[in-house]
């Protein structure tokens, strides 16, 4: 029987859903992520604990927003350097010598003049947190070099669930279109690779497969589509899919963000066998309709209450 994975930041959007298939697939999972006590990845001797019997880790935990690393850059700094600096002593320390994939970001390149962008690109970002994450990318590398089979995962733009953060683009854009709320474009001709979870997550698991095969960890993959959408098309979609006249309001783009990445997933494909399947006006099109399904449930909820309440309340009375 293989040994328990352990996944940290596993309640967030990408660990949850890993949690989730790896389980279905009947493998052992141990879960590690800050809403629960004591689990901070800040915490060496937690971390050892956790790591300790594990066959590989795939370190999600993180200050994930970078807007919330410009707010609080020690806190992005602790959690997002030194809590992967404490995953990696812990699987190089732990007598089962487990495998480590760390989920890094495209906010480690900064910006990024010449698309599609392939993982050998120059790592300049302009941020805290893609600072943080090319500090996280360094350690790794340095832990490869001292015998821990690590390998660094970059993401871009992942969506898909209506339980993601809601300062988010995509789920941003897709509720305020479905409530008929008006959508804030920031750099209107900003344009970014977008990527749908449920092929990320196909991705991770591929990885997981090839790592735990190979004697030695790949290197650096990046999960991306390799097509390029404008904050304005993704408006503009989010508003037609929806159906309303939600307005569309422009303001300039924040100091501290790139204005845009499209990624190269060729080193994916050869490598993992593993490309995106699903559109974002595929993916666009299911959180517009998991959001009008939630509002749906809840005005249906509300209803409901107000019907029970005045059949059952005896202070009510008709007039």
């Amino acid at each position: 029987m293989s040994l328990p994975i352990l996944i940290t930041g596993s309640a967030g959007l990408i660990g949850s859903a890993l949690v989730d298939t790896l389980t279905a697939l009947g493998r052992s999972v141990r879960l590690f992520d800050i809403a629960e006590a004591g689990q901070d990845s800040r915490n060496g001797v937690a971390v050892e604990d956790a790591v300790r019997g594990c066959g590989g880790v795939i370190h999600l935990a993180a200050v994930s927003r970078v807007l919330w690393g410009e707010h609080n850059p020690v806190l992005c700094r602790d959690v997002n350097v030194g809590g992967t600096r404490n995953v990696l002593a812990a699987a190089a320390s732990s007598g089962s010598r487990p495998w480590v994939l760390f989920g890094s970001s495209r906010e480690a390149y900064g910006p990024v003049t010449r698309f599609p962008a392939d993982e050998d690109t120059a790592r300049c970002p302009m941020n805290v947190y893609g600072r943080s994450k090319l500090a996280g990318e360094k350690l790794v590398e340095a832990a490869q070099e001292a015998g821990v089979k690590a390998a660094i995962l970059r993401f871009s733009n992942v969506y898909g669930r209506i339980s993601d953060h809601a300062d988010r683009v995509v789920p941003a854009f897709a509720r305020a279109a479905t409530e008929g709320h008006r959508l804030q474009v920031e750099g209107r001709n900003h344009v970014f690779d977008f990527n749908y979870l449920d092929d990320v997550v196909d991705g991770i698991l591929k990885m997981v497969t090839f790592i735990e095969a190979e004697r030695k960890a790949p290197p650096p993959v990046q999960f991306v589509s390799g097509v390029g959408t404008s904050l304005t098309e993704l408006a503009e979609a989010s508003v037609r899919l929806a159906g309303t006249a939600a307005e569309i309001h422009h303001v300039g783009p924040r100091s501290f963000d790139v204005n845009g990445f499209v990624g190269s997933g060729e080193r994916a494909r050869q490598l993992l066998g593993w490309q995106t399947k699903t559109s974002i006006e595929e993916g666009l099109a299911h959180m517009v309709r998991a959001f009008a399904d939630a509002n749906g449930e809840a005005q249906l909820a509300e209803t409901t209450c107000a019907f029970s309440a005045g059949a059952t309340d005896p202070g009510l009375s008709a007039v």
